[in-house]
């Protein structure tokens, strides 16, 4: 009886250690395989331990190219949906408007909207305006597609501010500039970084709606997905158990700096 009571009282807790256990099951064996040395062409079966790819992780001919072209995609394409969608969320909270109901709703659209379907569309966009497929045209989707997701973050983060701090800020003789960037902009800091850190992830990770309007332009997910058909290096599982790490380190970072700011509040 004692074991099934203790069962109850950490069900929640086992079950979302079970969770996050089965989404970063993958991510495990990505990093695992990274130090495979397979025998043939394909990494999929585990052959001998080696740090090879390790010590030559741009080896294959063209990879760490298409990762720079990605990695410089997704950071002009977050800048730029940030910078939009942050105040087009504003605009949607403080503003009224006719047609604000309206942008409320078009603005979800992207995110419902299936990926082929919008890539469809803006490929029939670019076609029609004579633009040149690309990494001009490949920014553009991708600023288009991200901006809703920044919008949505920032626009929650806008919503729970008290305007009544801005007000005070005001009546302390505070212009409008020195509002904004000393109270509005420092609350809705961690809505725009989620936005942000959101952008950056979607855009570096897309495939389909890179693949319609790329061109001849390779990304490092067209790179891999190529690279598939005709055998998967292990400098792939190297790259992504790289990105992963990073990933990880910056949200533990962001854990320590916010505990370290609560006990100082404290």
């Amino acid at each position: 009886m004692s074991v099934l009571n203790w069962l109850k009282r950490h069900l929640v807790v086992i079950a979302g250690l079970l969770t996050l256990g089965y989404l970063l099951l993958p991510n495990v064996v990505v990093t695992v395989f990274s130090f495979n040395k397979p025998k043939g062409r394909f990494n999929y079966q585990w052959q001998q331990f080696s740090t090879d790819a390790w010590k030559d992780p741009c080896g294959v001919a063209d990879m760490c190219g298409s990762l720079s072209i990605s990695l410089q995609i997704a950071f002009w394409a977050t800048i730029g949906a940030t910078v939009l969608g942050t105040m087009i969320a504003f605009a949607l909270v403080r503003y009224r408007f006719r047609a604000r109901g309206t942008v409320n709703s078009l603005i979800f659209l992207p995110m419902a909207m299936p990926e082929v379907v919008m890539a469809a569309s803006l490929l029939t966009l670019f076609l029609n305006l004579g633009a040149q497929l690309g990494f001009w045209t490949i920014l553009i989707a991708h600023i288009m597609f991200c901006l809703s997701f920044v919008v949505v973050a920032v626009k929650a983060r806008v919503m729970s501010m008290d305007p009544r701090l801005e007000q005070a800020a005001q009546d302390l003789y505070a212009g409008p500039a020195q509002t904004f960037l000393r109270v509005t902009l420092p609350i809705a800091a961690p809505g725009i970084a989620a936005g942000a850190l959101l952008s950056f992830a979607l855009s570096f990770d897309d495939f389909i709606i890179t693949n319609f309007n790329a061109g001849s332009t390779v990304t490092f997910p067209m790179f891999v997905w190529g690279s598939a058909q005709r055998g998967t290096p292990v400098q792939i599982n190297v790259i992504g158990t790289a990105m992963f790490l990073v990933a990880v380190l910056l949200v533990l970072s962001s854990m320590l700096i916010g505990n370290r700011r609560n006990k100082q509040k404290a």
